[in-house]
């Protein structure tokens, strides 16, 4: 069985005395398996960016936004490919891959910009005989640990702009769905960036920890869950690193009564079922203001998710693919099921969807609860699917006061 490994110093590279399944959630069947980096094997990740270092560093920024400007060139000519991987270990439908991929292109074309953002400013004259001036230094060795729901996006939120502003850094992508984000760093290799200045550990929590502690990384960025990025934030910052930790959310949006309800709900069914619901922004909460405007999206939101198409990610029709993994489904089911024995009505119920070939894969259909409450489980947490929530407020202050006061 094929094993993704890591890329360190420039190889790839593997140690496969602990690995893990990775599953192509569309068919629930085990694709490959990725090897789970162990903590000499981060730390040899870490010693390869701490080499290359010195010489990034002094390296023209101009040559540094040149590989940037290469990188980019080989992700659009690449892009069926990865959007292939994604769709393949995470079950994104391959328009909403490319959406991402294309995002996190953005985020390059914005680091080829390099040259102008780090040239930094001088003041002639601020006081008698005294000059000021300030100029931008890199950090060092850093270091990102990134999910599965965006496996090209969110990696390119954050080596593009560390690496051309002179860094060097290790990733410890989600090992869930490595393929993509192994590939598109292999890359950044062909475009001439040198040897470890950009290093691929995947793993599991023995891998995070090594990063966290080591002295030789000065900062840490995280995308993930509530409770892992706490965890992550104050690990870090009690060993002196510089760390941005980007944790769940429960986006609510408020609808007025005099809403035009056909463009609300159009951009509604993007915004809660797109990428099966499983992103940061979703938008998982409508606070309808009176009960006129509950019943008016209700009857119209249901209308419109008979048309919703769920299926595997090989077929570009569908609308949504899969949840990531089984334990995750049963997750989002059990929210389903806490939300109707705790008095909500399941409106659309996407419990028992089943996709004609794809027995076995990890779907649930779009579902639309109305009459939640706040208490409820299924408000309070990040339910992280394909799944609505109604609430029904008596007017846009309480709407207002009900979103502010949300652990989210």
């Amino acid at each position: 069985m094929n094993l993704v490994g890591h890329l360190i110093n420039g190889k790839n590279c593997s140690d496969a005395s602990r690995t893990q399944d990775v599953f192509n959630p569309s068919t629930g069947e085990v694709s490959k398996q990725v090897a789970l980096a162990s903590m000499a094997t981060t730390e040899e990740a870490i010693a390869a960016a701490q080499a290359a270092y010195p010489a990034w560093r002094n390296t023209p920024t101009a040559k540094r936004a040149k590989v940037m400007f290469k990188f980019k060139d080989l992700l659009e000519q690449n892009a069926d490919k990865i959007c292939a991987m994604i769709g393949e270990e995470h079950g994104k439908i391959s328009h909403d891959a490319m959406g991402e991929l294309q995002r996190g292109i953005e985020n390059i074309e914005y680091a080829c910009y390099a040259p102008e953002l780090l040239k930094g400013e001088h003041s002639k004259n601020v006081g008698p005989a005294i000059d000021s001036w300030s100029e931008f230094q890199p950090l060092g060795v850093v270091a990102g640990i990134t999910p599965f729901n965006f496996p090209a996006m969110v990696p390119l939120w954050m080596y593009p702009m560390a690496i051309v502003c002179g860094n060097t850094f290790v990733l410890k992508p989600s090992e869930r769905d490595p393929s993509a984000t192994l590939y598109i760093a292999e890359l950044l290799q062909l475009a001439g960036l040198p040897a470890g200045v950009m290093n691929v550990v995947n793993g599991d929590k023995e891998a995070v920890d090594t990063l966290l502690h080591d002295e030789r990384v000065m900062a840490v960025s995280f995308v993930g869950s509530t409770p892992i990025a706490e965890y992550i934030y104050s690990t870090a910052s009690a060993n002196g690193k510089r760390c941005q930790a980007l944790g769940g959310a429960k986006n609510h949006a408020i609808i007025m009564p005099d809403a035009d309800m056909d463009n609300a709900v159009a951009s509604l069914t993007g915004a809660a079922f797109g990428s099966s619901g499983e992103r940061c922004m979703a938008l998982s909460v409508v606070v309808c203001v009176g009960d006129e405007a509950a019943d008016s999206l209700i009857t119209k939101m249901s209308k419109s998710m008979l048309s919703l198409k769920v299926g595997a990610s090989s077929d570009s029709s569908n609308d949504f693919g899969p949840v990531i993994t089984k334990q995750h489904r049963d997750k989002v089911l059990g929210y389903i099921q806490s939300a109707k024995e705790q008095g909500a009505t399941i409106v659309v119920d996407g419990r028992n969807v089943v996709v004609e070939g794809y027995q076995n894969g990890y779907f649930i259909g779009g579902t639309l609860i109305d009459h939640v409450k706040p208490g409820m489980t299924c408000y309070e947490e990040e339910i992280f699917g394909p799944v609505l929530l109604v609430v029904r407020a008596e007017s846009m202050a309480a709407a207002m006061q009900m979103i502010n006061e949300h652990e989210y």
